[in-house]
């Protein structure tokens, strides 16, 4: 029985070249996850950052390793869980406007511009909300320095033409995995302080006023009697990660969209979850007038757990996504076994 021969690759025939993925702003938690999928994908990944190789202050470097890109994610931004004085308040924002403008210019300057540019946001960019939830297509935007800001992020992210690249804005819930937002409601839980934090009166102040061109809100804080049943919407690490395949490989999906659990939970539950996970029989509430003082020791803000974040998915789950982690208790569980 004849054998038929295996075609050869011709010896000028070069393999094909790996599709190249640049991530802006990797070093925190969310970061390597993504960038540890992608090299799974066979992308060839590659970074933008203060201690990468490509630097901020580098804009020819930007605009080199942007020009010839599959995709460019871009997550870039001071952390928010600082205290809101003068000098962190400019940083925030201007460490996620000026890097979104860089991108963005990068981009509309590329012969061969990337396909596709997903743009960190954040959910906080909705109103305290206690009364009904908000979807990418019928959300109400807040006021005050939190929205502000994911206000301007996504102004600069959406600026001007590039009719190459489909732009994604993340409007990412609080992402649950082994990142500073867990570890710290854990560390709570395990010393016996993981009750409700309740919202309340405290004295007036202006940390979180409105800020950028046109800034928003009153300018003063403002209390809330949630009782501990503010909502806390949230995200498990690995659903982001999958979210952004799926934005990636579906090409309908455009403009802001949620990237939260449709199961948001509320303040008194999450607790209750991480106690048990603790193995901690019982957690001592916090009112507002004690989170004050204790914030202000871990150089933190209580915004960052009174406010009612009520978040739910609606581009990604018409769109066909389904989350992998939808239960908080499960998502919790996952997270402390690993």
């Amino acid at each position: 029985m004849a054998v038929e021969p295996v075609a050869a690759q011709s010896a000028t025939e070069a393999p094909a070249a790996q599709p190249i993925a640049v991530i802006a702003g990797a070093s925190g938690f969310v970061g390597p996850a993504i960038a540890n999928a992608f090299r799974e994908d066979g992308y060839d990944v590659r970074f933008i950052g203060r201690s990468a190789a490509v630097t901020w202050d580098d804009p020819a470097a930007i605009a080199l390793l942007i020009d010839g890109s599959a995709i460019v994610i871009n997550l870039a931004g001071k952390s928010v869980n600082c205290r809101y004085n003068v000098k962190n308040r400019n940083e925030i924002l201007r460490s996620r406007v000026e890097t979104t403008r860089a991108l963005r210019e990068a981009i509309a300057a590329a012969s061969a511009p990337p396909a596709i540019w997903m743009n960190a946001s954040t959910a906080t960019i909705y109103r305290h909300s206690t009364d009904r939830p908000n979807s990418d297509d019928n959300g109400e935007l807040g006021k005050g320095f939190s929205v502000d800001v994911a206000r301007n992020w996504e102004n600069e992210f959406f600026e001007s033409d590039l009719p190459q690249t489909r732009r994604v804005a993340l409007r990412m819930a609080i992402v649950l995995g082994d990142g500073p937002a867990t570890n710290l409601l854990l560390r709570l839980a395990r010393i016996g302080l993981g009750g409700p934090q309740i919202d309340g009166w405290w004295f007036g102040h202006s940390r979180y006023r409105g800020i950028g061109p046109t800034p928003t809100g009153g300018g003063r804080a403002e209390g809330h009697k949630t009782g501990g049943r503010q909502k806390f919407s949230w995200v498990h690490l690995d659903d982001v990660v999958r979210a952004i395949r799926f934005v990636r490989d579906t090409d309908t999906i455009t403009g802001p969209i949620n990237v939260a659990s449709p199961n948001p939970s509320d303040n008194r539950t999450l607790m209750s979850i991480l106690r048990r996970a603790a193995g901690m029989p019982f957690g001592l509430p916090a009112w507002r007038w004690m989170l004050e003082p204790a914030m202000w020791v871990l150089r933190t803000e209580p915004e960052l757990i009174l406010k009612s974040r009520w978040v739910v998915p609606g581009t990604l789950t018409q769109a066909g996504f389904t989350f992998e982690h939808p239960d908080l208790a499960d998502a919790i569980k996952d997270i402390t076994e690993r």
